[in-house]
Protein backbone atom coordinates (compact mmCIF):
# COMPACT_ATOMS: atom_id res chain seq x y z
CA UNK A 1 0.00 0.00 0.00
CA UNK A 2 1.31 3.34 -1.34
CA UNK A 3 1.26 6.37 1.83
CA UNK A 4 0.54 9.45 0.92
CA UNK A 5 3.27 11.25 -0.73
CA UNK A 6 5.63 8.41 -1.81
CA UNK A 7 7.08 8.20 -4.95
CA UNK A 8 6.14 5.60 -7.12
CA UNK A 9 8.36 4.11 -10.37
CA UNK A 10 7.34 1.99 -13.04
CA UNK A 11 9.36 -0.10 -15.32
CA UNK A 12 10.47 1.31 -18.18
CA UNK A 13 11.76 0.02 -21.26
CA UNK A 14 14.97 2.25 -22.56
CA UNK A 15 14.02 0.85 -26.20
CA UNK A 16 11.64 2.70 -28.11
CA UNK A 17 8.51 1.03 -29.70
CA UNK A 18 8.03 1.86 -33.01
CA UNK A 19 4.60 2.76 -34.37
CA UNK A 20 5.26 1.36 -37.74
CA UNK A 21 6.91 -2.02 -38.58
CA UNK A 22 7.65 -4.50 -35.71
CA UNK A 23 11.11 -4.72 -34.63
CA UNK A 24 12.68 -7.18 -31.87
CA UNK A 25 12.17 -6.77 -28.46
CA UNK A 26 14.45 -6.65 -25.64
CA UNK A 27 13.95 -9.30 -23.28
CA UNK A 28 14.55 -6.66 -20.57
CA UNK A 29 14.24 -3.78 -18.66
CA UNK A 30 16.82 -1.67 -18.68
CA UNK A 31 15.22 0.95 -15.55
CA UNK A 32 12.96 1.87 -13.84
CA UNK A 33 11.88 5.20 -14.08
CA UNK A 34 9.69 7.74 -11.89
CA UNK A 35 6.92 8.98 -14.01
CA UNK A 36 6.53 12.53 -11.56
CA UNK A 37 10.51 13.33 -12.98
CA UNK A 38 9.27 13.01 -16.50
CA UNK A 39 6.13 15.24 -16.26
CA UNK A 40 6.53 17.15 -13.47
CA UNK A 41 8.78 20.32 -14.05
CA UNK A 42 8.19 22.14 -10.64
CA UNK A 43 6.68 20.06 -8.14
CA UNK A 44 5.54 23.08 -6.09
CA UNK A 45 3.51 24.57 -8.84
CA UNK A 46 2.34 21.28 -10.26
CA UNK A 47 -1.24 19.74 -9.80
CA UNK A 48 -3.53 17.18 -11.64
CA UNK A 49 -7.05 17.80 -13.15
CA UNK A 50 -9.51 15.56 -15.17
CA UNK A 51 -10.78 17.19 -18.01
CA UNK A 52 -14.69 17.66 -18.60
CA UNK A 53 -16.50 17.71 -21.96
CA UNK A 54 -15.55 17.84 -25.29
CA UNK A 55 -14.35 21.46 -26.07
CA UNK A 56 -10.90 20.55 -26.25
CA UNK A 57 -10.76 17.46 -28.74
CA UNK A 58 -8.95 18.58 -31.77
CA UNK A 59 -5.95 19.14 -29.68
CA UNK A 60 -6.08 15.66 -28.14
CA UNK A 61 -7.69 16.67 -24.38
CA UNK A 62 -10.61 14.11 -24.10
CA UNK A 63 -13.61 13.88 -21.54
CA UNK A 64 -12.03 11.87 -18.39
CA UNK A 65 -8.60 13.04 -19.56
CA UNK A 66 -6.00 13.75 -16.69
CA UNK A 67 -4.29 16.61 -17.42
CA UNK A 68 -0.70 17.70 -15.66
CA UNK A 69 -0.60 21.79 -15.12
CA UNK A 70 2.50 23.75 -14.32
CA UNK A 71 1.09 27.04 -12.66
CA UNK A 72 4.76 28.43 -12.53
CA UNK A 73 4.79 28.94 -16.14
CA UNK A 74 4.04 31.84 -18.28
CA UNK A 75 1.34 31.32 -20.85
CA UNK A 76 2.32 32.48 -24.23
CA UNK A 77 0.13 32.50 -27.08
CA UNK A 78 -1.10 29.26 -28.16
CA UNK A 79 -0.62 27.69 -25.00
CA UNK A 80 -3.46 25.62 -23.68
CA UNK A 81 -3.93 27.11 -20.20
CA UNK A 82 -6.69 26.25 -17.39
CA UNK A 83 -8.51 29.55 -16.56
CA UNK A 84 -11.13 30.73 -14.91
CA UNK A 85 -14.14 32.83 -15.73
CA UNK A 86 -16.37 34.89 -13.51
CA UNK A 87 -15.40 31.82 -10.57
CA UNK A 88 -15.36 28.61 -13.14
CA UNK A 89 -12.78 26.73 -14.33
CA UNK A 90 -12.05 25.77 -18.32
CA UNK A 91 -9.04 24.80 -20.04
CA UNK A 92 -9.15 26.41 -23.03
CA UNK A 93 -5.81 27.56 -25.82
CA UNK A 94 -4.72 30.94 -25.09
CA UNK A 95 -4.66 33.33 -28.19
CA UNK A 96 -3.92 36.67 -29.00
CA UNK A 97 -5.59 38.83 -31.47
CA UNK A 98 -4.63 42.79 -31.05
CA UNK A 99 -3.13 42.31 -27.69
CA UNK A 100 -6.39 41.12 -26.65
CA UNK A 101 -6.95 37.56 -24.93
CA UNK A 102 -9.24 34.74 -26.35
CA UNK A 103 -9.98 31.61 -25.03
CA UNK A 104 -10.31 29.05 -28.31
CA UNK A 105 -11.25 25.87 -27.71
CA UNK A 106 -10.43 22.89 -30.14
CA UNK A 107 -13.58 21.93 -30.88
CA UNK A 108 -15.86 23.49 -34.04
CA UNK A 109 -19.32 23.30 -32.38
CA UNK A 110 -17.86 25.92 -29.69
CA UNK A 111 -17.10 29.32 -29.93
CA UNK A 112 -13.92 31.36 -28.80
CA UNK A 113 -14.67 33.75 -26.32
CA UNK A 114 -13.23 37.43 -25.95
CA UNK A 115 -11.42 37.82 -22.51
CA UNK A 116 -12.67 41.82 -21.49
CA UNK A 117 -11.09 44.05 -18.83
CA UNK A 118 -14.89 43.56 -17.01
CA UNK A 119 -14.38 40.00 -16.51
CA UNK A 120 -13.35 37.80 -13.53
CA UNK A 121 -10.60 36.32 -15.17
CA UNK A 122 -7.21 34.57 -14.21
CA UNK A 123 -5.35 31.44 -15.59
CA UNK A 124 -4.37 28.93 -13.06
CA UNK A 125 -1.85 27.44 -15.18
CA UNK A 126 -0.27 25.74 -18.37
CA UNK A 127 -0.83 22.20 -19.62
CA UNK A 128 2.46 20.05 -19.86
CA UNK A 129 0.87 16.96 -20.41
CA UNK A 130 -2.38 15.26 -21.23
CA UNK A 131 -2.78 11.32 -19.79
CA UNK A 132 -4.86 9.63 -22.29
CA UNK A 133 -6.27 6.40 -21.92
CA UNK A 134 -6.50 4.60 -25.29
CA UNK A 135 -9.99 3.21 -26.22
Amino acid sequence: MMMEGEIMTVPFFENPVPAGFPSPAEDYMSRRLNIHDYVVQNATATFLVKASGNSMEGAGIFDGDILVVDRSLEADHKSIVIATIEGSFTVKRLLFKNDQPWLQPENPDYEPMEITAEMNFSIWGVVTYVIHKPD
